[in-house]
This record gives structure tokens, C-alpha cells and sequence, in this order.
């Protein structure tokens, strides 16, 4: 009996072996060493490729040249501030031209038999194929493998394998060769091949691709086989569907009898899998694998192929974005091929998994590759977080529709995309490309031949263009909007916090109104930060970051190094409070349906974009914690709409309470509370509304707060926090009260707007408060904002970074303030002129101006100094005009002069009449 048990179990496991052994895909990896010759003037290789002692250099694949050491150094001045080293990180070595790499390979006896396929999983551009010398052809794609058919040149036996790659632009797809696909901006136009390298050995009748198409309403899916046939006659066979739930349980099956044509034919088959079967969203990122097995007529082998997918359905109506019928909002970023120690993307999950766990925990459920689709790992990883993904064709052009060859890669690239990664559910937004500009009838008929052949995505015709009648309105066949503006106004800051005095009532909802189809922010923010120089260490692969060196060589040399990190920090801070006014603004109104940040993480290209709270590491600048992030980038954000940042302590603050709620449901007998602190944390109000049910979506009102300031005496800062009780949920704003009326007592000090008149009174020894009207001031205009993307990029721009102050210097004892820029100095700084201060004795101003790190100019609005025997403080912020109309700036001249009128003013830093002729006409 127990023999007859034993023997029943060898059975088993012999034929779980020969099963095994039958349907496996056989691979051997071509991982390794490798030789490589560079061929710069293309006139190909002479020598016998066997010869693998003489080719060339030894180098480890999957790599790339740049990883080898193998190239031209490029010499660059770090000493001098220019816009070549300004522009983008340096490669160490850069090789553009044809590239031949070589090897031995063994193909063992058992595939004899079998279909055998050359696998090279990422490539730049261009690849040919030859095996002992023979010609096998060549590929070229940005974006999915290059795989060639070698089965009748690689016999059982040795051989010699040689692959020529061509990294030069083989299509004219990008503007100024800035597109993300084929860059040296972001990524580097790098030679060799990274990710998957392998031979792989198939039956003779294969499945060579599965696309999975959902309904999540019947639980079914429509699965599509793709079959090659290279036997010289028709096949029949079973073709049999299952369906696991991922890493678990077998859950359907389907089987049928087909009959496989010559070279290829498709096959449908309809499964049911239950309506037990979960759908995937960000909440619940369920997925399932589905395995099609392929057992021939009178044959003993068989092929199997497998993908994973989710039950997912995305859609639209005007206003909203839908996942499985739920309205959805998107919290996006960009990600623009942007990897500092290889130059090109991770190839694996591994390295994939940092950049979707630091979104995912700064708030965010969607990413844009903008001008490229990242490799199989991304969508992987993307799939199993429930992260919601917009790919673009590697497409970034002015001149759509100029090179017909270009359109036709553009076209056979699509396929390949949706034939390598179509089946994930993380795809769910596709666009042609970036701010294209040109032939609109092709890119809108490119999404019309998509969306007929592959519904499962929402399209778009462009990422925004500034073409001139397009790009304010969507064009007809788009299914959703991505824009900085429409014809009715914008929908970013840039275009308002300049410009437009702070008032967090608002929302775009004037901007969106009367679109057919959900909008989408385009790029929002670009507000940049000081280098973070202490960056410079991290740079340890391929790229040098000559453009920090610069930077920290120009701050040495005027000697601000000391401040470096202090710039860093204080516009840092301030850039991010912006973002989040941007990202609060989006979120309270109704028909958006998502934002992309430029950026989350810094753009280390395009004149060194330091656009980020995160560094291009994805490291945290330490400007703001996750969860402090999480406050108003959430699935459920609290929010008030208050007609004003700053407020006289004769008014009332009175503000609306809403929840914008993108969870994965209604939220049911909430209680949300409203405490209002000082400065020293102490509770000056409280209240708190009780909600039966906040429904899915922007503007769900819960309450109206009104706050008498009258018990307010001094100047001070009130935070407001909104939260819902029980919950992690809650948000925070800051507002400013001073005092109706204050005494510019100027007893003792001298205030006024004429240089004579303050020399005279210098001359007496008397103390000047001297504030020149701006048309009088050499410098430049204020602006609040910091620097739009980059100094370098666009260098006409006024170009600061925000202020830099102490908060416990007695100057400004009485106008409460953080070191940093925050929106009580929106009115003073937009209505001052920055002075340059360089020609000056070394002197530290009271109020300091960032400069930009193109220029590093040293900059104030407030410096004091003695000239002659009199003490002088004098500032290019506006604190005479319309004093009562302007309680930030009646405020700033109050403390001012208290300052002056006290002991603690006395400048130590002298200056001549002639210095203070250098900063007024």
C-alpha cells in the first residue's frame, strides 16, 4: 500500500516535471561581459568578429558606455557662471554614433527545434543583428524591446553574436532634442542596452501576445490571443484561458478548439470570472493574471504566455474623470526619465518602487511620463499600488506632420506600446505627445484610430500647446483637457499670484465653465528653489553636477557661501506654500479633475529647473514633511475659502468650510472641527459642525466661520486648523491681524522719501528712515513669486527667490513673520524695487533679497548703516503710500521706527554718500 502511494506520487511529481519542462519559456541570459567598438565615423567594422581578443573594449551589459567610463570627456569651466554648464548635469563621458558590441553565444542541442528570439528590453535608437556575420535585420524603438527572430542563423553550436547600435536621432521627434525619450537634459542619449538581454527559445507555433479587455459591470473579460504560426502548414489545437487571482486561488477557466492559420490569427474568448471578482482602483489595487495554454493536435508540447490585469473601466462626462464609475481626482506629477546616477530609467521593480512609494506618500495617485512611456517594471509597480499613469508618445515636436517617416515611427510605436503595455490597468490616460504644435489633423486622427482600437484608455490629442486656436478649448475628439489656461482665464498661479492680491475665496470655476470634457492643470507650479549644495555628494554615477559646482564656485567668490543653505531652506519653504494654494485651488473647484505638478522632484535639466520640494533623487529637501503635505494633497482635503490674508483688528475673519472628498466613498456622520491658535498656541476660537453625508466630489460645505478680532490688541499670526474628527484628515493656514491704528510716532527718527532731504538730517547726526519712491530706485522690480522654472532657461524674468530675514531681529519686533516669504508680504513686495547691495561694504540687511543662482546678485529691502555722523535705515518697500488702505505696510513702518527709536539701532556698517547714490538716482 505504501509502495503503491510512493509510487502513485514519483508519478505526480514526474509529470509536474515533464509539465514544467514543456511549457516553460526557456531562456538563456546574455548577461555579462561583452566587447564594444566605437565606430564615430560609421564606416563599419573591418575585422573578423571572431576575433573577440582584438574588437574592442570589454564592457558589462545590460550597461551602457557612460556606465563603462567609455567616451569623450567633455571639458567644462566651473569658474565662470554661463549658461553651458548652467544648462543641464554634465556627462562624464558622452559617445552619440553607432556603437558594435560582441559575444559568443551557445545554443544548446534541445532547441534545436524551437523558435529562438534575440530579447533586448531597451535600446536607444537603433539595432542590427548579425550572427557569424549574416545579417538579421534591424528595430528601432524609445519604448518597447527590440526583438529579432534568429532561429534559422543560430543553430545548436556556437556562435558569434554582434549588434550594432546606433544612438543617433533617427527621427526628428523632439523640439531642441529636449523630449524625455532622446534627451541629454534629463535621461542621456546613452549607447548600449539595459534591462532585460537574453535569448529566448519558443515552440514553433507560439503565443506571442495577450490583450485583456474588462467589463466590470458583467465581470467578465474578452481575451485576445495572438498566435504565430512558423510550421509550413495550418494547426489545430485547444486553446485553453485561466484566470488566478494574483499569487492565489485559480478562479475561471475557458476552453476552446481552434484552428491556427499560417504566420498568425487571433483568438477570442469571452470569460466570466464571477461577481465576487474585485475591481482595482488606488483603494483597492486588486490584480489577476490570466494564462493562455496552447496544446496542439497530435503534439506533445505546448506554449503558454502570461500577463496580469485588473477590472478596470475609465470614463468621462464634462466635468469628471471615472474609475469604475466613480469620480475620481487626479494628484499628479511628472516624471521626465529623470535618474542622476545612470542617466535612464530602473529596469527592474526595485528600482521603481522609491518613486511610487515617496508620491504615494506625499499624497499623490498619478504620475505623467511626459514625452516618453517608462519600461514594463514602472507599470508593474504602478499596477500594484493603484497608482493612475498618463504615457506619452516619445513626442515633443513644433513641427507635427513635416517628416512623414517620423509619423510613420510615431504610428508602429503606438502599436508596440499598447502591444507591451496595454494590458496594465495603471495605463489609464494616453496623450500624443507634449505641447505639440503643427498638423492637428493627424494627431487628432491618430487618437481617433486609437480610441477605436483600444478603449481601455482615455486620449488626448496634445499635453497642451500653445498653438495659436488651439490649446484654450479641447479639441472634439479629446476625452479630457490638459491646459494652463482656457479661453475664459487661467487655471495655474503663474498667470494670477504676481498679479493678483491674495484672495483664497477663489477657484477656476469661471475658467472651466461651458467645457465638454473634464480639465486637467497642466504643469502647475515651476516654482523654483535655491541648489541645495550640499547635493553635490550624491552624484556618484554618470552625471556630474557641474552646474552646482558653478553655483557654489560664484557664492564662494562674493562670499555667500555661508548663506547657501539658508537660501535653500527660506525659498524652499515659501515655494512650497504656493504649491499648495495652487493645489487647494484646483481641489475647490468643481469641473477639475486633476493636476500635474512640475514638479514634485527637481528637474535637473532645461537651465537646472530646481522646481521641487523633493531633490531628483526623490530625497526630501527637508522644506515639509509627507504628512504635512498630506494636508491639502489627500483623498479628503479640508478647506476654507477667506477673502484675504491680512485683516485689521476692527474686522471679523469670516471664512466657509468645505471637504473636497476623492475617497472611495461618501463620508457619513462626520464631525469637523475649526480651532483657531496665536502665535503662542493658545486656543482664541473654536467650533464644529456635524455633517450627515459628504458625497464624492469638490464643495461639499460644512460649515461658515466668524471670528470678531477686536480681542486681538498686538500684531500677531493666527493659524487656522480644519479637521475631521477621527480621522487623520485635517489642514492649516495662517492669517495676520494687526491693529487698526498704530502711532508712527517719528519722534527721534527722520522719515522720508527725498535723499536730500535725508542727507541733510544725516549730516546733523540725526536718525533717517529713508523710503524712495521705486521710480527713484536703482534695482529690480519686485515680485513675489519666486523664479518661473529656471533663471537660466528664461533669464528675462525679475528673477527672485523670495526673502531672508531673521524673525527675532528688533526691526521687525513688531510685524510678526517667519524667515521666509509668506503672503502678509505679498502687498510690500510687489509694490517695492529690489536694491542691489553688491558695491556696498559687507553689510547684513535687516530684510534680504534671494537672488537667483544664475546671478547671485547680493540683494535686500531693508538695510541700515551709519553715513556721516546720522544712522540710516533705509528700504525699497513702499511703507508711505495709502497707509490706511495697506495695514502690512502701516505695520512694517511702525516696527521700523519703534526699532529705531530704541536702543538696539545702531548701525555698525558705515557708508558714503556716494554708496547710497549707487542704490538711488
Amino acid at each position: 500500500m505504501i509502495g503503491q502511494k510512493f509510487r502513485s506520487f514519483l508519478l505526480i511529481i514526474g509529470c509536474l516535471l515533464l509539465t514544467s519542462f514543456i511549457y516553460a519559456q526557456q531562456t538563456i541570459s546574455l548577461q555579462g561581459q561583452w566587447y564594444v567598438k566605437l565606430d564615430k565615423e560609421d564606416v563599419g567594422i573591418k575585422e573578423e568578429w571572431y576575433k573577440l581578443e582584438k574588437f574592442g573594449n570589454p564592457i558589462l551589459l545590460p550597461g551602457t558606455l557612460d556606465d563603462a567610463g567609455i567616451g569623450e570627456k567633455i571639458p567644462m569651466d566651473t569658474t565662470q557662471m554661463n549658461k553651458e554648464v548652467l544648462i543641464k548635469l554634465t556627462r562624464k563621458h558622452a559617445y552619440i554614433g553607432p556603437a558594435w558590441y560582441t559575444r559568443k553565444i551557445t545554443i544548446p542541442v534541445g532547441w534545436k527545434q524551437k523558435n529562438i528570439q534575440l530579447y533586448l528590453e531597451r535600446v536607444l535608437w537603433k539595432t542590427q543583428v548579425w550572427i557569424d556575420g549574416k545579417e538579421i535585420g534591424s528595430e528601432e524603438s524609445l519604448s518597447a524591446p527590440h526583438v529579432f527572430d534568429i532561429s534559422d542563423y543560430a543553430k545548436p553550436g556556437t556562435h558569434i553574436l554582434t549588434i550594432r547600435i546606433d544612438n543617433r536621432k533617427q527621427h526628428e521627434i523632439t523640439f531642441q532634442n529636449i523630449g524625455h525619450a532622446y534627451t541629454d537634459g534629463t535621461q542621456i542619449i546613452w549607447n548600449g542596452i539595459i534591462g532585460a538581454l537574453e535569448l529566448q527559445a519558443r515552440e514553433k507555433v507560439y503565443i506571442h501576445s495577450l490583450q485583456v479587455f474588462s467589463d466590470i459591470k458583467k465581470k467578465t473579460i474578452e481575451v485576445n490571443t495572438l498566435v504565430k504560426n512558423t510550421l509550413p502548414v495550418d494547426q489545430r489545437g485547444i486553446l485553453t484561458v485561466r484566470v488566478y487571482r494574483k499569487g492565489g486561488a485559480l478562479i475561471a477557466t475557458k476552453r476552446e478548439s481552434v484552428l491556427i492559420n499560417k504566420a498568425s490569427s487571433e483568438h477570442l474568448l469571452n470569460v466570466s470570472l464571477g461577481d465576487g471578482a474585485a475591481l482595482w482602483d488606488e483603494f483597492n489595487p486588486q490584480l489577476y493574471t490570466v494564462v493562455a495554454h496552447l496544446q496542439l493536435s497530435g503534439r506533445q508540447t505546448a506554449t503558454e504566455f502570461a500577463t496580469d490585469f485588473g477590472l478596470r473601466a475609465i470614463s468621462k462626462d464634462a466635468q469628471h474623470i471615472y474609475v469604475n464609475g466613480r469620480p475620481t481626482f487626479l494628484r499628479g506629477t511628472l516624471e521626465c526619465n529623470i535618474f542622476p546616477l545612470t542617466g535612464y530609467p530602473p529596469m527592474t521593480q526595485d528600482g521603481w518602487l522609491k518613486v511610487f512609494q515617496t508620491a504615494r506618500n506625499y499624497g499623490l495617485n498619478h504620475i505623467r511620463f511626459h514625452s516618453w512611456c517608462p519600461p514594463k517594471a514602472a507599470f508593474e509597480v504602478a499596477d500594484s499600488m493603484g497608482f493612475y499613469l498618463q504615457i506619452e508618445l516619445p513626442f515633443w515636436s513644433l513641427e507635427v506632420g513635416k517628416y512623414p517617416e517620423t509619423l510613420r515611427f510615431l504610428e508602429e510605436e503606438a502599436q508596440r506600446i499598447i502591444q507591451q503595455y496595454g494590458n496594465h490597468p495603471s495605463f489609464c490616460l494616453w496623450s500624443m505627445g507634449n505641447e505639440l504644435q503643427g498638423d492637428f489633423d493627424w494627431l487628432t486622427g491618430m487618437v481617433t484610430k486609437l480610441k477605436k482600437q483600444d478603449p481601455r484608455h482615455l486620449y488626448t490629442s496634445t499635453t497642451f500647446t500653445f498653438q495659436k486656436d488651439h490649446g484654450r478649448w479641447p479639441e472634439p475628439v479629446d476625452d479630457y483637457f490638459i491646459t494652463q489656461y482656457t479661453k475664459n482665464g487661467w487655471v495655474r498661479g503663474q498667470g494670477i499670484f504676481n498679479t493678483h492680491s491674495p484672495d483664497f475665496t477663489k477657484d477656476y470655476i469661471d475658467a472651466v465653465k461651458g467645457l465638454p470634457v473634464p480639465l486637467i492643470t497642466h504643469e502647475i507650479g515651476q516654482y523654483s528653489v535655491y541648489p541645495r549644495l550640499g547635493e553635490i555628494e550624491k552624484y556618484t554615477g554618470v552625471l556630474d553636477p557641474l552646474n552646482f559646482k558653478t553655483i557654489r564656485h560664484d557664492l564662494r567668490k562674493k562670499q555667500l557661501l555661508h548663506l547657501a543653505d539658508s537660501f535653500t531652506l527660506a525659498s524652499g519653504i515659501f515655494s512650497a506654500n504656493l504649491y499648495k494654494e495652487e493645489i487647494e485651488r484646483a481641489l475647490k473647484t468643481k469641473g477639475i479633475s486633476g493636476f500635474q505638478l512640475l514638479d514634485l522632484h527637481d528637474f535637473p535639466g532645461q537651465g537646472t529647473a530646481l522646481v521641487g520640494i523633493l531633490d531628483a533623487f526623490w530625497d526630501s529637501k527637508q522644506l515639509i514633511t509627507p504628512e504635512r503635505h498630506r494636508m491639502y494633497c489627500s483623498s479628503v482635503v479640508p478647506l476654507i475659502r477667506y477673502p484675504k490674508a491680512i485683516y485689521s483688528n476692527n474686522e471679523i475673519f469670516e471664512a466657509l468650510a468645505e471637504i473636497a472628498n476623492y475617497s472611495a466613498s461618501s463620508l457619513t456622520n462626520t464631525v469637523v472641527q475649526c480651532v483657531i491658535k496665536n502665535a503662542d498656541g493658545k486656543v482664541v476660537y473654536r467650533t464644529q459642525w456635524h455633517a450627515s453625508k459628504i458625497d464624492i466630489g469638490s464643495g461639499n460645505e460644512v460649515g461658515r466661520i466668524s471670528f470678531p478680532l477686536n480681542q486681538l490688541s498686538e500684531a500677531t499670526q493666527l493659524s487656522i486648523e480644519l479637521s475631521i474628527e477621527g480621522t487623520a484628515y485635517k489642514n492649516q493656514w495662517n492669517v495676520w491681524v494687526y491693529p487698526n491704528s498704530v502711532a508712527l510716532n517719528d519722534a527721534d527718527v527722520f522719515f522720508t522719501r527725498s535723499v536730500s532731504d535725508a542727507l541733510k538730517m544725516l549730516e546733523e547726526g540725526k536718525k533717517v528712515l529713508l523710503n524712495p519712491d521705486t521710480s527713484t530706485l536703482k534695482g529690480v522690480q519686485g515680485r513675489f513669486a519666486t523664479v518661473f522654472w529656471s533663471p537660466v532657461h528664461f533669464p528675462d524674468q525679475p528673477g527672485t527667490m523670495g526673502i531672508l530675514c531673521n524673525p527675532k531681529h528688533p526691526a521687525l519686533k513688531y510685524f510678526p513673520t517667519d524667515f521666509y516669504c509668506d503672503w502678509q508680504w505679498w502687498d510690500l513686495i510687489t509694490s517695492s524695487k529690489t536694491m542691489i547691495i553688491d558695491n556696498l561694504p559687507e553689510i547684513t540687511p535687516v530684510v534680504r533679497v534671494i537672488d537667483n543662482f544664475f546671478k547671485n546678485r547680493k540683494m535686500a529691502n531693508v538695510i541700515e548703516a551709519k553715513v556721516g555722523e546720522g544712522s540710516l535705515l533705509l528700504t525699497s518697500l513702499n511703507i508711505a503710500d495709502k497707509l490706511e488702505e495697506r495695514p502690512a505696510a502701516r505695520q512694517l513702518r511702525y516696527s521700523l521706527q519703534k526699532y529705531m527709536q530704541s536702543k538696539a539701532f545702531n548701525p555698525s556698517v558705515s557708508i558714503t554718500v556716494d554708496d547710497l547714490r549707487v542704490l538711488v538716482k
